[in-house]
């Protein structure tokens, strides 16, 4: 997903040199008649680490005059390596990051426009979602070859027992009154009352990640999207209202905290808010049970968080159009699929998509690429000052679910956020 999630395996830096690489000062001095690479890439899951060494001798062996160096950065240290890196001078050719970190690399003038190397055919496949992602101040900055799904997966036993329906596509979402009534009729039926997994076990940018549409799907959001300011938009009356209905689940106590992980595997709750990432796992504990469905409407149509690890070529990079080789190769339809069934997030592009047993129009999980094919999902503000937005709001997402007066509480959020962009200046124009 998204960057919070879940795993977080290495502590220590790792840097692996993939095979037929040597000591990087020595391979500048001896590599001559190729053009060398160095690319930065977070040690994240293991199967996703697994494969992109696969792919980066596949292209070493593939070119004759470009070779690719990987490094794996440990994903809690990420950004701090690329600041350090930054201030250094010694960013990587090409960089590997968090999303949602983009739009300030970008103002850091650390990040190349893509547009002029991307070829149109490969930006053409790329889902719309991608492409939105990776555009700021109209200028496409990354690509990706993978992105994210957020939904409800619901047990069908529990559902039909008190003969409620399952929407079967994204524009077929229960309403808020739907959803409400659904589970007031679980709770009814529950030993402790307690029937839903909002994933209140996670932390980080997770809050932001599923909790922003549920803003969007009121009408509300993060920040106006034109004046990319909070005030006006996080303490609107819709927000207000959107957020009373999680603080009332939770203070009602139809929310499991699910401390143990467990809630739905085991039957203790019959719907979970969460991502593309549990698929695996709850379909093996649910079997035929199981099934996905979109968020609930909240009176804009129902909205879904999008976005995950992007790739971007620095200013540092000498031979972008080497680097755009890289990064079409990782683009291939093959290696798309490879990277997304390896790590069974959504594949970037409308081809590695069809041809997706998970992902296509018959897989388990179409709905969560319909959802970024066909518009509902939103991505994350694109301003430089995303960090402070996603933090503030993580913050006063606990405070509210903890039962803190929502309009004060948003109040505060939006002056703050409102405040930093102004004393930062960030929103000054990309030169």
């Amino acid at each position: 997903m998204l960057s919070a999630l879940p795993s977080q395996k290495l502590q220590a830096l790792v840097v692996i040199m993939c095979a037929l690489s040597g000591n990087p000062a020595e391979m500048e001095s001896t590599s001559a008649g190729k053009t060398t690479l160095d690319v930065w890439f977070h040690a994240g899951q293991e199967a996703e680490r697994e494969i992109i060494q696969e792919q980066v001798i596949r292209f070493n062996e593939s070119r004759k005059t470009v070779e690719v160096n990987l490094t794996f950065i440990p994903e809690r240290d990420y950004n701090a390596q690329i600041q350090a890196a930054a201030m250094a001078d010694d960013l990587p050719d090409v960089l590997e990051f968090d999303g949602p970190y983009l739009y300030n690399y970008v103002w850091q003038n650390h990040l190349l426009p893509l547009d002029d190397y991307i070829p149109q055919k490969i930006k053409e496949d790329l889902l719309p979602s991608i492409i939105a992602q990776g555009t700021y101040q109209g200028s496409l900055y990354s690509v990706a070859t993978f992105d994210s799904g957020l939904g409800l997966y619901v047990n069908k036993d529990m559902l039909e027992a008190i003969n409620a329906r399952i929407p079967t596509s994204a524009g077929d979402a229960w309403t808020i009154d739907e959803f409400n009534t659904i589970l007031t009729r679980l709770s009814d039926e529950d030993p402790d009352g307690a029937v839903l997994d909002l994933k209140l076990n996670y932390s980080g940018e997770w809050y932001s990640y599923a909790f922003s549409p549920v803003l969007q799907s009121a009408g509300a959001d993060l920040i106006n999207r034109e004046t990319m300011f909070a005030t006006g938009v996080l303490n609107s009356d819709s927000a207000v209202t959107a957020l009373k209905y999680i603080q009332n689940w939770v203070a009602q106590e139809l929310v499991d905290y699910n401390t143990d992980d467990a809630a739905f595997t085991t039957g203790r709750v019959a719907i979970s808010w969460v991502g593309h990432w549990e698929y695996d796992r709850y379909s093996k504990a649910l079997g035929e049970k199981l099934a996905i469905v979109p968020l609930p409407d909240f009176g804009s149509g129902s909205k879904t968080g999008q976005g995950s690890w992007n790739w971007g070529i620095t200013k540092a990079c000498s031979n972008p159009d080497a680097a755009i080789d890289f990064l079409s190769f990782l683009l291939e339809t093959d290696q798309v699929l490879a990277m997304a069934n390896g790590n069974g997030a959504v594949p970037a592009t409308k081809d590695a998509i069809a041809k997706s047993d998970l992902y296509g129009p018959d897989g388990p999980l179409h709905l969560f690429s319909e959802q970024l094919l066909e518009g509902y999902s939103v991505p994350r503000p694109r301003t430089p000052a995303y960090p402070i937005i996603s933090s503030t709001f993580q913050s006063s997402f606990m405070k509210i679910i903890n039962k803190a007066p929502i309009q004060d509480t948003l109040d505060r959020a939006a002056k703050l956020i409102d405040e930093d962009i102004e004393d930062t200046g960030y929103k000054s124009v990309i030169k």
